[in-house]
């Protein structure tokens, strides 16, 4: 599927605020109902909007949920309905990771620069999926397995949804996730290429 966005779609957006919690912007695309809470059917439905398939849905909902609830509840008694709190997603934030969210999830722009000064090296603007393995390979800290699986899993997952036709990551898509913009852009083509088929 080529979800990479339109010069309209990064003119409209290109600026990501540096002052502000923009991963909370990301995460909130998910709180389906807009309670400030994600619980794992609405990672499951969020998922499902984007693109993933069922099995996809149901494994990441599983794995994000039980791996991110008890961080952004600090204090608090853990709910076996695994809620993740959104105003806290940044405590959720993983080891060996890009950097591009500093440690109060605001995004820093000389990361995500170097995420394609370093690895873009067939395109610019860019990523194949070899200079995605090296970029994370790259990034992983000594042992923190954890880590590992967890930026494993977000690219990989970014990768197989929205490479373009030949195979490349581009970094207006990168950027869109990092300023939360992508996965509305991403549901609102799937509902439009859904309506055009029931009118044919």
């Amino acid at each position: 599927m080529d979800s990479s966005l339109s010069s309209k779609d990064i003119q409209q957006g290109v600026e990501v605020p540096t002052d502000q919690n923009v991963l909370q912007k990301h995460a909130a695309f998910f709180d389906r109902n807009h309670d400030g809470l994600i619980y794992p059917w609405e990672t499951f439905q969020g998922l499902r909007a984007i693109g993933a398939g069922y099995l996809l849905s149901f494994v990441g909902a599983i794995f994000i949920n039980l791996g991110l609830s008890g961080k952004t509840r600090p204090g608090k008694f853990p709910s076996l309905l695994f809620p993740i709190e959104v105003k806290n997603i940044q405590l959720g934030k993983h080891g060996s990771d890009s950097g591009v969210y500093d440690s109060e999830g605001r995004f820093v722009p000389l990361k995500f620069e170097e995420i394609f000064i370093k690895y873009a090296r067939t395109h610019a603007n860019a990523l194949t999926s070899d200079e995605l393995n090296a970029m994370l390979k790259a990034n992983r800290e000594p042992k923190d397995y954890k880590g590992w699986i967890g930026g494993l899993a977000e690219w990989k997952v970014l990768y197989s949804l929205c490479k373009d036709k030949n195979g490349l990551l581009k970094k207006e898509t990168v950027k869109a996730v990092y300023d939360g913009s992508l996965f509305a852009h991403m549901e609102r083509e799937r509902l439009e290429a859904a309506a055009a088929k029931k009118k044919v």
